[in-house]
């Protein structure tokens, strides 16, 4: 995978440069709209970055053992980088009903930032040590939760690129 983190806010925000609001908050029936996509993907980047950087300090941490759903989640995620659909999103990265475009966008770049300032130091330091859970694909490393972000986020975007052309 050719992207980096730092590329994530003009892969995710590019396709909605110069949009109107009408643009952003855009969706068919029962769908997420641009601005809470956006939003969707922050509170995923805030909630793994958090757990970093609470955990730096402690002591060296073992992967719990993956259960067969997580086992199963990760190959499709992070080894075929496909998300099946009709899976809805963990509860806890769900947005609300209504969200700002300029708070989703800042929130986004806020989560980017976020790991610029703490991968330098946590991968090689404790690449291998530290854990955080992810709702679906059980303990990741650092490095595994960036990994997901970029897989993460193409796939939203992709729903965004159709979200502004209709």
């Amino acid at each position: 995978m050719t992207l980096s983190l730092e590329s994530l806010p003009d892969l995710v925000l590019g396709p909605l440069a110069g949009k109107s609001d009408a643009d952003w908050y855009r969706a068919p029936a029962g769908k997420w709209n641009a601005a809470q996509i956006v939003e969707h993907l922050s509170i995923s980047l805030e909630g793994s970055g958090k757990g970093f950087e609470s955990r730096r300090d402690k002591p060296p941490m073992s992967r719990r053992p993956r259960t067969g759903r997580e086992w199963v989640a990760g190959f499709f995620i992070l080894g075929l980088r496909w998300f099946p659909p009709g899976q809805e999103a963990p509860s806890v990265s769900r947005p609300a009903a209504q969200v700002d475009r300029s708070f989703a966008e800042a929130h986004f770049r806020e989560g980017i930032d976020r790991f610029a300032r703490i991968a330098p130091e946590l991968l090689e330091t404790r690449g291998r040590d530290l854990f955080v859970k992810h709702p679906r694909l059980g303990d990741l490393t650092l490095s595994e939760w960036m990994r997901f972000h970029l897989i993460h986020c193409r796939h939203h975007t992709r729903q965004i690129v159709a979200r502004v052309a209709g």
